[in-house]
């Protein structure tokens, strides 16, 4: 089965319900659409593409913030049988050139956001046809042509505003076979740890991820969900599927800050959100501070929360079940290559295990292994890989690098991890940010999670600085409450309760940098803090 076939059966079934909300609380705006328009608009810009030469196979790149047409534009896409290609809306503009041209773009859909970008690079791009989303309702409808013509000189020749394509194009179905063998999608890496690499998904691997994070959180047609990530990563999309899967309806939330969350949980009826650690840490800190009063709001419907996308401290959980006890929690752990979440997951039925990343997901296997490839002993780090039926195909025209991270059916993760006596994974960190001091292994997410204890202290990211004795030492990043002061020595001193070896050697006070799935870009870290220390040592 195509995952598009989804769409067209909800449209027949619920197509008068609203499937699609987008809340702007920069803008004080709310749009929707129901199945049968997202239908609709999907069959309109597969038509629009097929007519601009867009054949089964080729890439179509999809560069927009969230908003009510992004997931139109993305299964228009994959209804003429092409890619959807979505990119990053932090890439630079050299990031994005390079990734149309690794990706061999033909079209681009983008909007108002990256109109600079865009402009900067247009004349060496290979792209044949330029698409223009800009918000249109009808009630905007008497100033959208003005805020078009403003921005006119910054499009290229021959582009096509999404209005008017709507308006051009039939919303039949189009008449393209697809399998589910069939290519989807090509999503990059989010460059934690590198380039970002095209990893090639099929229609197979889309359909898997809707019936695993179903069968996880067992969305039904009644439940909504809020969606707050980015909608070009796997995460956030994969995590919606479980509710598309059922017709559920989605709510699309422009903005993060903590009111803004519970205020769209109680107005929308939500049930179900997916949030990320730093999310979920504000929203208990604008509890405790009185800046969100839980009795002004309708939260009673809201039975599941989850997290996803890093490591997830146990005492953040403790807080939060003492304001929501009787809800439900589940830690979902996955990668691109793997279609985004699910490969392992707690369970909601195994809040006991919180801190653990859990066990392999519904259609899963998987080990931790040595450098060899054998099996570890409970108890002992090893690499944690996967096997299931969302793992990618490959990385797009490099095999070298598919080679590396695909043996035997098996997706080599690149996470270090451990496993309990009763069979649940503990997530140690990323194999490549494993700090080796003086021969000792220091896995910087648990030194993360200790220092994120102290009362004054928001985030904290470690990372090895290089040391000509020990070869690397351990230094964190902190960063501090607003409303809290505290000095490098008191840091220091709180530390002494860790192993000696362990011990952060300097406190740097800063923001941790995190990407839009919020994993710490320690890469970022690495160059501001260790740059010049790295080539003395070099």
């Amino acid at each position: 089965m195509a995952i598009t076939e989804l769409l067209t059966s909800n449209a027949h079934t619920y197509g008068n319900e609203v499937s699609l909300v987008e809340r702007d609380p920069f803008k004080g705006s709310r749009r929707e659409i129901t199945w049968l328009e997202f239908e609709n608009q999907s069959n309109k810009i597969a038509n629009a593409l097929i007519d601009y030469g867009v054949k089964k196979g080729d890439k179509v790149v999809l560069l927009l913030m969230n908003c009510l047409e992004w997931l139109p534009c993305y299964f228009g896409i994959l209804k003429t049988g092409a890619l959807a290609v979505p990119l990053n809306f932090r890439f630079t503009a050299d990031e994005i050139k390079r990734c149309i041209e690794a990706a061999g773009g033909k079209i681009l859909i983008y909007g108002p956001e990256f109109l600079e970008r865009i402009s900067n690079i247009k004349d060496s791009l290979s792209i044949e046809k330029y698409i223009f989303v800009e918000a249109y309702t009808e009630s905007n409808k008497d100033t959208h042509d003005e805020q078009v013509e403003d921005i006119t000189s910054f499009l290229p020749e021959g582009y096509i505003s999404f209005r008017s394509l709507l308006e051009t194009y039939p919303s039949d179905p189009v008449n393209i076979k697809i399998s589910d063998e069939d290519d989807a999608a090509l999503y990059f890496t989010s460059g934690t740890t590198g380039i970002p690499k095209p990893i090639l998904l099929t229609h197979a691997n889309l359909v898997s991820a809707c019936i695993t994070e179903n069968k996880h959180h067992h969305q039904t047609h009644d439940d909504i969900f809020l969606c707050i990530p980015p909608l070009y990563h796997t995460g956030a999309k994969m995590h919606w599927f479980g509710s598309f899967i059922v017709g559920g309806k989605a709510v699309l939330l422009k903005g993060v800050l903590p009111e803004w969350i519970i205020e769209a949980v109680s107005e929308e009826k939500v049930t179900i959100v997916w949030l990320l650690v730093p999310w979920a840490q504000d929203i208990l800190d604008s509890i405790e501070s009185g800046i969100i009063k839980l009795e002004d709001y309708e939260l009673k419907q809201w039975r599941l929360m989850h997290i996803g996308a890093q490591p997830v401290p146990p005492s953040l959980i403790s807080r939060w079940r003492e304001y929501f006890p009787d809800q439900q929690y589940d830690t979902n752990y996955g990668l691109s290559e793997s279609t985004g979440p699910g490969c392992v997951h707690l369970g909601i039925e195994n809040i006991h295990k919180v801190g653990a990343i859990g066990v392999p997901g519904y259609g899963w296997e998987a080990k931790i292994v040595d450098d060899a490839g054998n099996p570890v002993s409970a108890g002992e780090v090893g690499e944690l890989i996967v096997k299931g039926p969302g793992v990618m195909k490959c990385y797009y025209n490099n095999p070298e690098a598919t080679a590396r991270v695909l043996k035997d059916g098996w997706l080599y993760t690149g996470d270090m991890a451990k496993m309990d006596e009763d069979g649940f994974i503990y997530l140690v960190d990323r194999k490549k940010d494993v700090v080796i001091c003086g021969g000792e292994n220091i896995f910087p997410v648990e030194v993360e999670n200790f220092l994120r204890e102290h009362g004054a202290i928001k985030d904290a990211a470690v990372i090895g600085m290089p040391d000509r004795r020990l070869g690397e030492i351990p230094i964190a990043i902190v960063d501090i409450k607003e409303d809290k002061k505290v000095t490098e020595e008191e840091i220091l001193a709180f530390c002494k309760s860790l192993p000696k070896y362990k011990r952060p050697r300097k406190i740097f006070f800063d923001k941790v940098p995190r990407n839009a799935t919020g994993k710490i870009e320690k890469p970022k870290l690495r160059e501001k803090y260790c740059g010049e220390r790295a080539a003395l040592f070099a």
